[in-house]
């Protein structure tokens, strides 16, 4: 499948599309509202994790599994052929439909009795939630000139601590309530971690109905590269299903002419590995969750490679690309991780309330993720004009940054102290969300740009969101197998996760060395791999 130039009459409907005007702002301000329900039907859990743990009789690593592992697995398996029907299908539906099964699966989430339950509601709301930011930066990639797309996405991306921040101030306030008004016996033996659920998962059935009304827009019009609509995109889907669905996936490798002996010796290696890991932390759901995610992984990779070369190509191709989609995931790690555990530990650090918590570190991770992310768009953008990887620049920001304030956050004895160091550790550490999917934008044709977006959400989500949370937890259970305390172990551990900084850096010096020459060869990449281009459209 080619980029190929839209008809006139496509063409004409894209010169009466404003880049950039008063609709493409409501569209992105409606896209902003998606990302914070998406955002608090996910991170509620943190401020809900010490009842559930109490309820359900689980562990810090259990519920880091929760919180991370097996949301973020079926996130990032899903978002693949999501995103791939994304740049073929009608992006305003795609969304919607997702926005309606998540927040189903989350008000479901309040009628979980047991771990294994609440776990195959969180596969749900992981797989309904994928369906959004590919489809999300491909939309906005379309209303918005290239030049202000690193602010754009950023904006949409402000929607994580908004949406981070009202989860943690209504799920505390919820909780609390709850168990006041029934401190035993409560009606139908719902919980306050099950009401919470219930109020936060419901709002955003009526909400899907909303997305559905905005208007699509033209495809590739913000680059000049109108991009003819695709004739069958549900057989895309079943495809790229097939190519992710064990055993199906075999069956792609077959027919698409990729290495079966390839794939299988990589399913061994996966399965090794995930046994010694296995033995090593006694997580058997963790590692098997993780190592299916990354087998589906290869295999798509592989049946995209003989499927769709150039978008394989100008991917996998570019090593701007796979460095800068290894060190901002990277710096994720420590901010999903710190970010979930920051409530559990000023709880038992602190003997705070799940009220008095939710609503300060609510409010802090609201304003300082906004103003953090919304700046470091808008300084990202002015950085690229001044050199082709000022964009990059944020990424140290965020770890010089990050550092100190989150020593000082676990580490001080005023409660209030730490509330305002946590609205500084978030303004510094929520300055890059914007940078990786704008590049990633850049360094690809705008009929990949959703894969392209799937890929880097792949890598967020799997080093982030599936390990950060996991890891702190499990290096929490062991300093407290040791003999630790329970806040001073968690402490340790979430210190500890800092130390992936330095993977961070040497990623970002080779992303540096790499993007210059790799974005401004894009089009003759594509060319080279068969790309009709379509250059006749306004920029």
């Amino acid at each position: 499948m080619s980029g190929e130039a839209a008809p006139n009459g496509a063409r004409e409907d894209g010169r009466r599309q404003k880049i950039g005007g008063l609709y493409s702002h409501y569209v992105l301000a409606v896209l902003v509202l998606v990302y914070v329900f998406n955002f608090i039907d996910r991170q509620i859990l943190s401020i809900l994790a010490e009842d559930i743990k109490a309820d359900l009789g689980v562990t810090d690593a259990q519920i880091g599994f929760l919180y991370g592992t097996v949301f973020a697995v079926f996130y990032a398996v899903f978002g693949i052929p999501l995103a791939r029907f994304a740049d073929v299908w009608v992006r305003r539906s795609l969304i919607s439909a997702g926005l309606f099964f998540w927040s189903a699966m989350t008000a479901l989430s309040g009628t979980a009795r047991s771990f294994s339950v609440l776990a195959l509601y969180r596969i749900g709301v992981g797989i309904g939630e994928a369906s959004a930011s590919p489809a999300a930066y491909s939309m906005l990639s379309d209303y918005y000139a290239p030049k202000r797309r690193a602010t754009v996405i950023a904006i949409y991306s402000s929607g994580v601590y908004i949406g981070a921040g009202i989860g943690l101030v209504l799920g505390g306030w919820i909780l609390d309530q709850w168990t006041a008004m029934y401190p035993v016996n409560p009606p139908l033996g719902l919980k306050g971690w099950h009401v919470a659920f219930m109020v936060v998962g419901l709002p955003g059935l009526f909400m899907a109905a909303w997305v559905r009304t905005l208007r699509e827009p033209i495809r590739g019009l913000s680059e000049g590269l109108v991009t003819k609509p695709h004739p069958e995109p549900l057989h895309v889907l079943r495809t790229e299903m097939a190519a992710v669905i064990p055993p199906f996936n075999i069956v792609a490798i077959i027919r698409t002419g990729a290495s079966l002996r390839f794939n299988l010796i990589t399913l061994s290696g996966i399965a090794l590995g995930s046994a010694l890991l296995i033995s090593l932390t006694g997580s058997v759901a963790q590692w098997v969750a993780t190592g299916i995610g990354v087998y589906v992984t290869v295999s798509w990779a592989q049946s995209l490679k003989s499927r769709d070369p150039a978008t394989f190509a100008m991917i996998f191709g570019s090593k701007a690309m796979i460095y800068t989609m290894l060190a901002f995931p990277t710096i994720a790690f420590v901010g999903y991780g710190v970010g979930f555990w920051t409530a559990p530990l000023l709880m038992r650090a602190h003997g705070a309330t799940a009220t008095e918590v939710g609503i300060w570190l609510g409010l802090g991770a609201a304003a300082g993720g906004f103003l953090g992310v919304t700046i470091g768009g808008i300084a990202a953008d002015w950085l690229k004009t001044k050199f082709p990887s000022g964009r990059l620049v944020l990424g140290y920001v965020a770890i010089v940054g990050t550092v100190p304030a989150v020593l000082v956050l676990i580490y001080t004895e005023s409660l209030y102290f730490a509330f305002w160091i946590n609205f500084v550790a978030t303004l510094v550490g929520a300055c890059w969300p914007g940078v990786p999917p704008s590049t990633a934008n850049d360094l690809v044709m705008p009929r990949m740009r959703a894969v392209a977006g799937a890929y880097y959400i792949l890598v967020n989500t799997f080093i982030g969101l599936a390990l950060g949370p996991y890891v702190i937890g499990q290096i929490s259970d062991v300093f407290m197998a040791n003999g630790f305390e329970s806040a001073e172990a968690l402490r340790n551990a979430m210190a500890c996760s800092m130390l992936i900084f330095v993977v961070s850096i040497f990623c970002l010096i080779q992303a540096q060395r790499h993007l210059p020459r790799d974005e401004s060869s894009r089009l003759d990449r594509a060319r080279a791999m068969g790309e009709s281009l379509d250059e006749s459209g306004s920029n």
